[in-house]
């Protein structure tokens, strides 16, 4: 589109450059025309005061900040100000939308400036891979083999492989999971495997496999055949537990669909009986969405009609409270119906206080502020649906400068 200039994908393996290299960057719609009276403060401020104001800017005007002068980008690309900029002002996290089912190509949405931006991804090959985010970091896994996974900040362009995990090479169904720890800046990675047993449609192998950055080795830390049950792609780590949604393969009741089970990562013990930690969904539930809010847990899913539990009626928010679930909100009437034609499968991504959601039929993107308990309209997205069968979908992640796999 016009006026549009985006971050150029240059992936590598290691993040070792002394300061990360940051292309010019512009917002989209911006009035280049304006003409713009500059007053010079370079000469009468120092490194230190001018580092702490640029350290308030929003990530994308730090970025337009780092291509005022040799100065200014020296002080932006730097580590101290990388990682000191990160404790002075707490960025928003963005919503990145796939605008196609066949390429990674999309636009991040900033709440704070509420714009969208046009961001190259490294690493991702096609917009069906499966993804997973956490303080800045965004983990891929490629949807056919299910084996090359890259760890990677979206913002930077830092990105690294990892090895192949162990397991089912092609499992039926996978969830994807990753968890930053701030304070080591080490990170785990968890896949969830599910592979249906031979001949037998109501039971399937299930297995857990970790990736632990500061060893860089994966283990199995427990497999176990599922009756009646199989794992989905849906699946979160919150506090040090792993939560992921399965799904009833004995065609029971609607509201018998769905189950949650917890997995406590800091013991792994390989004999643990999942179905001893299920939790059962709080209604008829479609298209259930896990995510970390600030380390608790929150599901977003559609609320089935008890007549046609496959078409939903709305859409709920429930956060778990030890073995319970209580809804946080549910999305007003008008807004559901602003969606248009909405089934029941739709995207939907969180973490800190926002939530996302969005039709796969349509790139409306609405966000919902927990703190504040209010529904809000994105900024219409700068690409209109061109067919009929075209797909929308997205994640989000924090836009972190500092963070690095």
């Amino acid at each position: 589109m016009e006026g549009e200039t985006s971050w150029v994908s240059h992936c590598v393996d290691n993040f070792s450059s002394d300061t990360a290299e940051f292309d010019s960057f512009l917002e989209l719609n911006d009035e280049n025309d304006k003409e713009v009276t500059a007053v010079s403060v370079d000469l009468i401020l120092p490194d230190d005061l001018l580092e702490r104001i640029l350290a308030y800017l929003p990530i994308a005007s730090i970025f337009r900040a780092g291509c005022v002068c040799k100065r200014w980008h020296e002080i932006v690309t730097s580590k101290r100000f990388l990682w000191n900029g990160s404790h002075v002002l707490a960025q928003k996290p963005w919503y990145f939308m796939f605008t196609s089912s066949d390429e990674p190509v999309g636009y991040a949405y900033d709440p704070i400036l509420r714009k969208w931006h046009g961001i190259d991804l490294p690493c991702i090959e096609t917009s069906s891979w499966f993804v997973a985010s956490s303080c800045g970091l965004v983990c891929f896994m490629d949807n056919d083999s299910r084996s090359e996974l890259y760890v990677c900040n979206p913002i930077t362009k830092c990105c690294k492989g990892l090895n192949e995990p162990p397991g089912p090479k092609f499992s039926d169904y996978s969830a994807l999971a990753v968890s930053l720890n701030q304070v080591s800046q080490n990170y785990m990675v968890s896949i969830v495997k599910s592979k249906q047993v031979p001949a037998n449609f109501f039971q399937w192998d299930l297995s857990i496999h970790l990736y632990d950055s500061a060893t860089m080795t994966w283990v199995t830390t427990l497999t176990e055949i599922l009756t009646g049950w199989r794992a989905g792609d849906e699946s979160v780590i919150c506090d040090g537990v792993l939560y992921f949604l399965i799904y009833s393969t004995g065609g029971g009741a609607p509201e018998n669909r769905h189950g949650l089970i917890m997995y406590n990562l800091r013991n792994r013990s390989p004999h643990v009986l999942l179905m001893r930690s299920f939790i059962p969904v709080p209604c008829s539930l479609t298209c259930g969405r896990l995510m970390n809010m600030k380390e608790k847990l929150l599901m977003v899913g559609g609320i089935g009609r008890q007549d046609r539990p496959d078409i939903i009626k709305g859409i709920g928010i429930w956060v778990l409270n030890g073995t319970q679930w209580q809804e946080v909100a549910r999305m007003p009437h008008k807004y559901f119906q602003g969606f248009g034609e909405f089934d029941d499968v739709f995207a939907s991504s969180g973490t800190d206080d926002l939530i996302y959601i969005q039709s796969y039929g349509a790139p409306a993107l609405l966000v919902f502020n927990i703190n504040q308990k209010q529904w809000k309209w994105s900024q219409k997205c700068p690409v209109a649906k061109r067919f009929p069968l075209q797909l929308f979908t997205g994640f989000c992640f924090k836009p972190r400068l500092e963070i690095a796999p």
